[in-house]
């Protein structure tokens, strides 16, 4: 099965992504943040963190969001800007603060605070949705963080997907589960709605197990297969699995050498896959190309600062060897 998208003409984004993107504040020297006198000033999002990956490399790509017109979102603009993202339909606004999240890792275990209640992001509806741009794009991505955020984020989500489908754009899903952000019984009849309306679905398997209420693998994968969804499930033991209507493939995961900071793996995976798509590979041959990145992204601190050319990503595929001098 070739993973064709529909060809557009048109000099926009191939793929279009929006959410809520953060100030992120680490402390150095792997300190936790109540002992720590320095904290880096970074940023992350898994939607932009998606498409700075995707721009590295080499597919053009749009990102869109509210960030609040204060020092952190403009620096976060002019940053995502700068990684070769369009973000021309995003808007800066004095109505509320951007978003901001701090990160410690204490004896390899990560642990996020977020102080985004009532961000610019937050504030986000259907009518900052510009149809013709969603319209000339091939895939719009989104993620289940954004209908968390608020009732007018979630309403934009569905408005975005129904947008697409009447242009005849495909639709990724990576559904996010943050529980900080809403609970369970919340989460679970929107992302499985989601899930529905799209044409690809990139859950992690702890995900489904607590989307479809159980631990056998038989039964999430009858449950997938209701979806008219290819679903591409990350998160296996030591594979990726591309489960459709008759078959399951296992993709083997690529070794990363040295783990420094493991956010941003999944939104890595993501933009890897979705431009072996762009590049009309095979679904299993784009989940290689996704499982690779990933391994990249996690062995350099930050959500997607360590996130590889597409030259960088060949070199390996190929395995080229590095001359150093």
């Amino acid at each position: 099965m070739t993973a064709n998208t529909q060809s557009h003409s048109g000099s926009g984004p191939d793929i279009i992504t929006f959410g809520e993107t953060m100030a992120l504040l680490m402390p150095s020297g792997g300190k936790g943040l109540e002992y720590s006198s320095e904290l880096h000033s970074l940023f992350g999002g898994a939607e932009s963190n998606v498409a700075i990956g995707i721009s590295r490399l080499g597919g053009k790509v749009g990102w869109f969001g509210r960030l609040g017109k204060d020092p952190l979102g403009r620096m976060i603009f002019k940053k995502i800007r700068g990684e070769g993202v369009d973000v021309s339909r995003a808007e800066l606004t004095a109505e509320a603060p951007t978003g901001l999240m701090m990160r410690e890792v204490l004896m390899g275990k990560t642990s996020v605070y977020y102080y985004r209640k009532n961000s610019a992001a937050s504030l986000m509806s259907a009518k900052h949705l510009d149809e013709a741009y969603i319209a000339g794009a091939k895939i719009l991505h989104i993620t289940g963080i954004t209908p968390a955020l608020s009732e007018s984020c979630k309403e934009a989500a569905f408005e975005a997907i129904r947008m697409a489908r009447k242009h005849g754009v495909k639709v990724s899903f990576d559904p996010n589960l943050r529980l900080k952000l809403w609970s369970m019984e919340d989460a679970r009849p929107v992302l499985l709605e989601l899930a529905k309306l799209s044409d690809i679905f990139l859950p992690g398997l702890d995900e489904l197990k607590l989307l479809y209420q159980t631990e056998d693998w038989d039964v999430i994968v009858s449950k997938l297969r209701e979806l008219s969804a290819i679903s591409i499930v990350k998160g296996g033991e030591n594979e990726t699995y591309v489960v459709t209507s008759d078959s399951v493939t296992a993709v083997p995961y690529f070794k990363a050498e040295h783990v420094v900071d493991t956010v941003g793996a999944g939104d890595g995976f993501c933009a890897g896959f979705l431009v072996g798509l762009l590049k009309e590979y095979e679904y299993a041959e784009a989940v290689r190309i996704g499982n690779l990145v990933g391994s990249l992204i996690v062995q350099t601190e930050g959500d997607w600062e360590g996130a590889p050319t597409w030259e960088q990503v060949d070199a390996v595929l190929n395995d080229v060897k590095h001359i150093e001098r």
